[in-house]
């Protein structure tokens, strides 16, 4: 099982990823070394929007998709989840 996940970062801004364990890469996130670089800049972060998927691959592709979304067209996503 994998999932997609949104960030909102300290500073207000988003950061979308994918792993296999969600609460584990929370805690990275804001409390390790193993936490994205961009996310370390902008602790703490909250987990604004999750979804689960198969696989790797169908999850990667749903990352791609919502990273070329606009701000906007994200918020939105999440307020519509």
């Amino acid at each position: 099982m994998y999932y997609l996940y949104i960030l909102k970062c300290a500073d207000r801004s988003l950061y979308t990823g994918i792993c296999v364990d969600l609460a584990k890469r929370l805690w990275q996130h804001n409390s390790s070394a193993l936490g994205a670089k961009y996310t370390r800049a902008r602790r703490p972060v909250k987990l604004i929007y999750s979804r689960r998927f198969r696989n790797r691959s169908t999850a990667s592709r749903a990352e791609a998709g919502i990273k070329s979304l606009s701000r906007a067209q994200k918020l939105a996503l999440i307020k519509a989840h």
